[in-house]
């Protein structure tokens, strides 16, 4: 009888607990510079999007960047990485959720440059921005564009 209580009380403790982790979303690690404030606002951004995030100041957010497989033309200032893609400037977080739903093959999305209006970069002006999805080859297509 106390085996089949405890067993019962492990399985909704495991079940509570996948279930939270669901609710939190999926975990996006971020690569950036410790001195760029519009890199905190774009990780305020993604928590407030439902992203566990793990931010981690490096020295050069362009060696992820390297690393991740994006090239250099479409670099901004931090690179992320979640479920296996590449996430490089501020991406609005419906794309990153989008692409995760979608599964492309791609290497990931890009935001290149920092456009003012973009997520962390809200100011008095928004200036149209694309989305980009990164293939492995290097070359890209508009994910979304944004107005």
């Amino acid at each position: 009888m106390i085996r089949r209580i405890l067993g019962k009380a492990v399985l909704a403790g495991a079940l509570g607990f996948s279930m939270l982790a669901q609710a939190a979303g999926p975990v996006i690690q971020v690569y950036k510079s410790a001195t760029c404030g519009c890199c905190g606002h774009w990780v305020e951004h993604l928590k407030g999007q439902g992203f566990s995030v793990k931010a981690t100041d490096v020295p050069s957010p362009a060696e992820y960047r390297e690393k991740a497989g994006i090239p250099a033309q479409y670099g901004s200032c931090h690179t992320a990485m979640v479920g296996g893609y590449a996430i490089e400037g501020h991406v609005p977080a419906r794309e990153i959720k989008r692409l995760l739903k979608e599964r492309p093959k791609a290497v990931g999305l890009a935001v290149p440059a920092m456009p003012m209006g973009s997520p962390g970069m809200e100011g008095p002006r928004k200036d149209p921005y694309d989305v980009l999805l990164i293939q492995a080859d290097g070359k890209t297509s508009v994910y979304q564009h944004y107005k």
